[in-house]
């Protein structure tokens, strides 16, 4: 997320209760995750596990909760809680509004763009033309849709990404800040839900098309022309290239990619990232043909038995 107007370290230090390393006047244009910062953004850490990545990213200034030399041309944040520090930015600079209409007076919407009665359109929403927006889809404020979209009933258009830190006392939530980008002839089906970043965009490509019940996780690329069938689930910060068709019921874990014109077959589920221009099948997803002759195999196996007896 990028802030409205950019704000110095010094000014951010106050504002958390942390203490700067580094120059006061340094300025800070946006908030992000290690995976998706930019140059100008803020990120935190709180684990060692991630100080090396955090404090190698393209982030410029990062909350911490140890004392560590700074990067050259960096600066830091020393917070008890960064996680917490984070969470107080996000609430901050982008606020929950109220809504005060189903069709927010704050919504830039089209022209030909046909809004259905028990559509909601929240706010700051903008809609290009000639889409159309079925009854009682909804669609959350920052959401940003291009040219010639048709989102069906019951869609789901930027909901909260589905992020929690474990604490003794229960989980704490990760609060959105991020946005949903659509671009020109999507087509998105019934009950269909496309969660926000976290900070960052989930984005979908030209050109591709959702079957119904598809739920997409946070801050996940889906490229241009590709065919998502009813009752997938894509976990977040995935990335699915160009032209992939994922069957009915499709299972891809978190932080994977799948290559560009890859075919996954219906039922199918992966924890690993596949290849381009090949088709996979079965739970863990490997190349169909193999698992065919897997299935053959199997089939031949209670003959081989009855003969060793």
């Amino acid at each position: 997320m990028k802030f409205s107007t950019s704000i110095t370290l010094a000014e951010l230090a106050t504002l958390l209760d942390a203490k700067p390393v580094g120059d006061p006047g340094f300025l800070v244009t946006g908030m992000n995750e290690i995976h998706m910062v930019e140059s100008g953004d803020l990120t935190f850490v709180d684990h060692p596990k991630y100080y090396s990545k955090a404090l190698n990213s393209n982030a410029t200034t990062i909350i911490i909760n140890k004392e560590v030399d700074c990067p050259a041309g960096k600066t830091l944040l020393i917070s008890e809680k960064p996680f917490d520090d984070y969470v107080s930015l996000a609430k901050r600079f982008r606020p929950f509004e109220k809504a005060v209409s189903s069709v927010s007076p704050s919504a830039k919407i089209g022209e030909g763009t046909i809004i259905q009665p028990g559509a909601f359109i929240g706010n700051h929403v903008t809609i290009g033309n000639n889409c159309i927006i079925h009854a009682n889809a909804s669609i959350y404020d920052h959401t940003v849709i291009g040219n010639h979209v048709i989102i069906h009933s019951g869609a789901v258009i930027g909901s909260d990404a589905y992020y929690f830190q474990k604490r003794p006392e229960g989980y704490k939530k990760l609060e959105s800040c991020g946005r949903v980008l659509i671009e020109d002839n999507v087509e998105i089906g019934a009950l269909t839900s496309i969660d926000k970043g976290v900070s960052g965009d989930t984005i979908i490509s030209q050109g591709t098309k959702f079957d119904n019940h598809v739920q997409v996780g946070h801050d996940t690329y889906i490229g241009k022309n590709c065919l998502i069938g009813a009752f997938c689930a894509i976990a977040g910060v995935t990335r699915i290239e160009d032209d992939v068709i994922l069957w009915a019921n499709v299972l891809v874990n978190k932080d994977l990619v799948i290559g560009k014109g890859a075919i996954i077959l219906a039922g199918s589920g992966t924890e690993k990232s596949l290849e381009g221009g090949k088709t996979y099948w079965g739970i863990p997803a490997i190349e169909a043909r193999k698992k065919w002759r897997e299935v053959a195999a199997l089939k031949m196996l209670p003959d081989i038995l009855s003969k060793l007896k």
